[in-house]
């Protein structure tokens, strides 16, 4: 039998190096609350994401939730999104007591800015754009449309990490950027993730947000919830960081692969921003119709290759959103959401199997074609 070959591999240090790291917790006992790890991480992070201020939380998820509230923003007000995106993006607006307007996308999976403006209303709030398989939105657009009509900015960019927009590092668009930092992604602290901003008084009033309120022993200053991250996420993060650059220019050669291989005929690949330095996250492929992706699909998977159909379906119509929020006017947005497959991509790869994928692609659309 064919060894399984899933849509991400974790990245991961030298056993060795880890375990040298680590082994201090065992001495000093300190496995939490903003240890000296955590501490350096933030540092780290600050430096390679070239943001002015990193707060480190436990997960994706809770980054964004955070962010969101620590903007104080009034119960039921409006948030322009996308609804092609994970679900969390989703959650992280409803969770928040605020409502979500869906706005269709572009090309290349991002919000599409031109549709914005004909969604705000006097309830708008918000708009939470998300950056897709290292797709950058256009920030200089919606940049401008916040402005003009006084709307925070909150992007998720789960997909994004490292990445440079025109010489920027990404988390410093808009008020808040977040970044996921799943053991899926391109970096990891094996859970985790982090909120991006310039605003030093935003950075404080998240660590009151994921430490109960907790300033010292005797003095609890606000109402919070514990969304911490431990020190060894951290110290994962730590390793992890010292091998970035090279688990992405060995990602770059893998998309290569796959841009030499496929059929283009019978598929669009993704492209990126020529101004956008990438990470080189995913490997979106886009068929013709949705036959086509699902037998694409299952003949992968009976050989022991695991794509994925990501995001399918489009978060409009999750079960627990269809009937609740508009989801009309999101043509393109289904039509990626049924003709989408997302192959495997991971540093450590190899090309034989690339190939072999590749082939398994060709033929099935071949066939059907």
């Amino acid at each position: 039998m064919e060894k399984k070959i899933y849509v991400t591999q974790s990245s991961m240090p030298p056993f060795e190096e880890y375990v040298e790291m680590i082994k201090p917790l065992w001495e000093n006992r300190w496995l939490t609350n903003m240890g000296e790890y955590h501490k350096e991480l933030e540092k780290e992070l600050k430096k390679y994401l070239d943001v002015q201020e990193v707060s480190l939380m436990m997960n994706g998820h809770m980054a964004l939730e955070l962010a969101l509230q620590v903007l104080d923003l009034p119960k039921g007000g409006e948030v322009i999104t996308t609804p092609f995106t994970f679900i969390s993006t989703t959650h992280a607006i409803v969770r928040n007591g605020l409502k979500p307007i869906f706005c269709d996308v572009k090309d290349d999976f991002t919000i599409d800015e031109s549709k914005i403006e004909e969604l705000i209303t006097e309830n708008t709030v918000a708009i939470v754009p998300v950056h897709v398989y290292g797709n950058i939105c256009n920030v200089e657009e919606i940049d401008k449309i916040a402005y003009k009509y006084n709307l925070k900015v909150v992007y998720d960019a789960a997909h994004a990490f490292g990445e440079k927009y025109k010489g920027e590092g990404i988390g410093n668009f808009g008020d808040i950027s977040i970044y996921s930092f799943h053991a899926t992604k391109v970096y990891h602290t094996i859970e985790g993730g982090c909120v991006c901003t310039s605003s030093h008084d935003i950075y404080e009033k998240l660590y009151n947000l994921k430490n109960f309120g907790i300033r010292n022993e005797e003095l609890v200053v606000s109402v919070g919830a514990n969304a911490k991250m431990n020190e060894f996420q951290a110290a994962m993060g730590i390793c992890n960081l010292r091998y970035i650059n090279n688990n992405i220019s060995l990602r770059k050669q893998i998309v290569k692969r796959y841009w030499e291989k496929l059929n283009k005929q019978y598929m669009r690949l993704n492209c990126y921003d020529d101004n956008l330095e990438p990470n080189y996250a995913y490997f979106p492929v886009v068929f013709e119709n949705k036959i086509k992706r699902d037998k694409v699909y299952q003949a992968l998977r009976d050989e022991n290759i695991f794509a994925r159909k990501y995001f399918y379906p489009i978060t409009a119509d999750a079960a627990c959103f269809r009937n609740k929020y508009k989801n009309d006017l999101l043509e393109k947005a289904r039509k990626f959401s049924d003709c989408i497959l997302v192959l495997p991509l991971y540093s450590e790869l190899k090309f034989e199997d690339v190939d072999r994928i590749a082939f398994i692609v060709n033929r099935v659309v071949e066939e059907i074609d």
